[in-house]
């Protein structure tokens, strides 16, 4: 019988041995689980501000690692050598015959580089929520060694997850891609009301910043960075932590890369007066790549 992952909105339906969409997760045993527990493609030692979080411990660094798979596929990834391509998936099933990181091993490593500056593990890279349950098992071990738990993500999560992150999960980069519900479906795969609640919820149980991407023909307008703005300074009165009443928002620029190599980048002056626009509802905005 098949079984169905609630991880995100695809709600894959997989028959034993199946793999979801994002490549890391799978029907074993009658139960949806994932694959790609401590396999990782990439481990950093960064600072805070790389992830972008500007107002959590700021100047500190922070032990940053990326596993395999993603349950959307932005043709502008900069990461899909090592998330979600055919390449990346490669490495995936080498490093699964590997030693994989236990939860343990992790958390000790985080604590050997507190010498460093060191604050906890981010997981970033891919979607980290996909490997949900490795978040949590990590987190409880940090937790107990008074470091930090970050997660940069696309917020493309159900409301349940959430739940099991709630108090593990000290701080999060969400990317609030668009605000068009027809970009996200069919030009991100992916599904923005889902990424709206999750935004929402997680602003209640932790400290979030949020970024956008500025894509030129994609997201690129007043308007639409007028509806994004208005949407994240709403945040606060729907009882989101904030920032002296306003969630850190970050506008980047974009550079051509992956399927979108041909398009050029976003010009400078694009980028901020999109992030002036958006300081007309905010009291914490920053434009990124600049």
């Amino acid at each position: 019988m098949a079984s169905v992952c609630d991880v995100c909105f695809r709600r894959c339906r997989l028959d034993e041995g199946r793999r979801g969409f994002c490549g890391a997760r799978v029907c074993a045993g009658g139960h949806v689980v994932p694959l790609s527990r401590g396999c990782f493609s990439s481990v950093s030692l960064d600072p805070i501000e790389k992830k972008p979080l500007r107002h959590f411990m700021a100047g500190s660094r922070i032990l940053s690692v990326g596993s395999f798979g993603c349950n959307m596929r932005c043709p502008f990834c900069q990461n899909s050598s090592i998330s979600w391509s055919d390449e990346a998936m490669e490495r995936f099933e080498e490093c699964r015959q590997g030693e994989a990181w236990s939860p343990e091993r992790l958390a000790e490593l985080a604590r050997a580089t507190v010498p460093r500056g060191n604050i906890g593990v981010a997981f970033t890279y891919n979607e980290p929520l996909v490997n949900w349950e490795y978040v949590r098992d990590a987190a409880r071990l940090l937790h107990a060694m008074g470091l930090k738990c970050v997660l940069v993500t696309n917020g493309c999560a159900g409301e349940r997850i959430l739940d099991e992150l709630d108090g593990l999960v000290d701080a999060m980069n969400i990317d609030l891609k668009s605000f068009s519900a027809s970009c996200y479906r069919r030009f991100l795969g992916g599904d923005l009301d889902m990424v709206r609640n999750f935004i929402a919820r997680a602003a209640g149980i932790c400290h979030v910043e949020i970024t956008t991407l500025i894509v030129p023909k994609m997201n690129d307008s007043v308007e639409e960075m007028r509806q994004m703005a208005a949407w994240i300074a709403d945040l606060a009165d729907r009882g989101g932590r904030s920032l002296n009443g306003s969630v850190p928002y970050h506008v980047t620029r974009f550079f051509p890369c992956f399927r979108l190599a041909d398009r050029p980048a976003t010009d400078v002056e694009t980028v901020r007066r999109l992030a002036r626009v958006a300081g007309e509802y905010l009291k914490h905005v920053y434009a990124g790549n600049c």
